[in-house]
């Protein structure tokens, strides 16, 4: 199993929204939750990826296909916003 393959669909949905460059409270709104709740994903996210900042997951969320990363349009959709939608 690829590092990639243990994030939940929430996982993905956050690192692709860092990616994007939204900071965790414009993800919290996103999603619906806390800046806390966003951290603690991440937290979990660098982990499973081994990464240790924002700028390395995003690093690794471009270098594995960005908005058209594995998984992406299997990620539920939070207030309207498409994952990756320009």
């Amino acid at each position: 199993m690829t590092p990639r393959e243990r994030l939940t669909p929430k996982e993905i949905q956050i690192s692709i929204l860092v990616w994007e460059g939204m900071t965790n409270r414009e993800i919290g709104r996103i999603i619906g939750t806390t800046e806390q709740v966003i951290k603690n994903h991440l937290r979990s996210t660098f982990d499973k990826l081994g990464v240790w900042s924002r700028l390395e997951l995003a690093m690794y969320v471009a270098s594995h296909g960005g908005k058209d990363w594995p998984d992406a349009d299997a990620v539920p959709l939070a207030l309207g916003h498409a994952v990756g939608a320009d």
